[in-house]
């Protein structure tokens, strides 16, 4: 029994020993630390101060890791420099449905149609300033089918524009505001964008959105470039090579700004996915595809009414080859000529010009024509015995070349729309209110001439 006493009394006394030390140890650690003499801790203090003091490039990859990030976190810099040549485009649109009074004229048609106009809300970016003025990109569904196009600025300064030119292909757009609308207040405020046409985009790099989302004012998103030359297909239609981002891209940026970390515009927003699966898919056209065609529709007629009784004349009938229809019989998208407008003594234009029947008209002063509306519509701005370029895809030796005709405009005296259904064909046709008609009936029984023709 004393033996197991003396043990235990023993492995008592030695843990209390050995917390007795610990405890002495961390004590005097802490006395040593307070007693350090003031040349070590000076000597301390003057070397984390030189840390603190590195560069980037003395400091290594961890700092500047550390710089992207912050710049990532803090854009403010960016965006208050790049803000300036950001707009906001308001579209007062036209819209025409058919109207029914009850449900009786809903189930046999008798409603009668009706019109009305809505405004519609997107984004744009400067990316020109002339002698007259100042040039914006956006989406060609941001302004397209527009009464009244109105731009504001980042003062507020809110002014009327016109359409320069449009691409639906690409669904781009440049409208165009007089410098003489604006204050000098505003001119000093706004400023041109800086364009990177450069392919050097990776998935990764961290991007700005800048853009007018629902209509609120300009408001800005952060992520990254999450692919490139991604495609989609909306109700304009598919585009290709975009980018593909995770910042918020939502109604109202259409034809908003996309930046990189510099602050230069590397796209233009243009969509997103909507879907209750889907989270933080948008889309933007990239600037180094879409530059040709800025400069193109920058170089267009700024579209501005001109009175019927002085509006030109081509002088075709014509019919909408949509996609569809391309597909299936390997023809290019564009107005397909199926006839010329030669009633009461009058020499049709595009056939003075020579322009062919099944010629299918592409461009019309540089801009992309994809229907007969798009047609009648750029038609109406140009005057009388005007010369414009207009671009055709004819069929030789079974192969469509593109050819650029240039063609004196005739004279409107009647007043009458720019183009027409052609008469055999009207009965299968519907008017779709812009003064042409798309045929909507059996398509081989319109084509089945010109099938005839180049069989061979």
């Amino acid at each position: 029994m004393k033996k197991v006493l003396a043990i235990i009394l023993s492995a008592v006394l030695f843990g209390v020993l050995a917390g007795g030390t610990m405890v002495g140890i961390n004590v005097a650690s802490s006395g040593l630390l307070s007693q350090m003499s003031g040349t070590e801790q000076s000597q301390a203090a003057g070397q984390e101060t030189e840390a603190a003091q590195e560069t980037p490039a003395e400091s290594g990859t961890g700092a500047e890791a550390s710089a992207s990030t912050a710049q990532l976190l803090d854009v403010s810099d960016i965006v208050e420099e790049s803000m300036p040549s950001v707009v906001s485009i308001t579209n007062t649109m036209l819209i025409r449905q058919q109207g029914y009074g009850s449900i009786f004229d809903y189930f046999y048609g008798s409603g009668q149609p009706q019109e009305y106009t809505a405004e519609a809300a997107g984004s744009g970016v400067i990316v020109r300033k002339t002698d007259d003025e100042l040039l914006i990109v956006t989406n060609n569904h941001v302004v397209e089918d527009s009464e009244e196009i109105s731009v504001t600025f980042i003062d507020g300064a809110t002014v009327d524009a016109a359409i320069k030119g449009t691409d639906s292909a690409m669904d781009l757009a440049i409208v165009a505001v007089k410098l003489s609308d604006l204050s000098q207040e505003t001119l000093d405020q706004v400023k041109v964008a800086t364009l990177h046409d450069s392919e050097d985009l990776e998935p990764g790099q961290g991007v700005i959105a800048i853009g007018n989302a629902l209509g609120f004012g300009q408001s800005v998103t952060v992520g990254y470039i999450s692919a490139l030359d991604r495609e989609i297909t909306t109700e304009e239609g598919t585009n290709s090579n975009l980018i593909q981002v995770d910042a918020a891209i939502n109604p109202g940026n259409s034809g908003g700004a996309l930046l990189n970390m510099k602050g230069e515009l590397i796209g233009i927003n243009v969509a997103k996915a909507a879907a209750s699966h889907v989270e933080g898919i948008g889309y933007a056209i990239p600037i180094y595809k879409a530059m040709d065609v800025i400069d193109s529709l920058s170089n267009a007629k700024t579209k501005e009414e001109i009175p019927e009784s002085q509006q030109g004349r081509l002088g075709v009938y014509v019919n909408t080859i949509t996609q569809q229809y391309a597909n299936v019989l390997k023809m290019p998208v564009g107005v397909l000529v199926v006839g010329y407008d030669n009633e009461d003594g009058r020499t049709s234009a595009a056939e003075q010009a020579g322009i062919l029947m099944n010629d299918i008209i592409t461009k019309f002063d540089g801009q992309t024509v994809s229907t007969a509306e798009e047609l009648t519509r750029l038609v109406q701005y140009y005057e009388a015995g005007s010369t414009v370029a207009v671009t055709v895809q004819r069929l030789e030796n079974g192969q469509y070349v593109e050819k650029t005709i240039d063609v004196t405009l005739g004279s409107n005296p009647d007043a009458q729309p720019e183009t027409e259904s052609q008469g055999e064909t009207e009965s299968e046709s519907q008017d779709n209110g812009s003064g042409s008609q798309e045929y909507t009936g059996d398509i081989y029984d319109l084509f089945r001439e010109f099938f005839e023709q180049y069989q061979h």
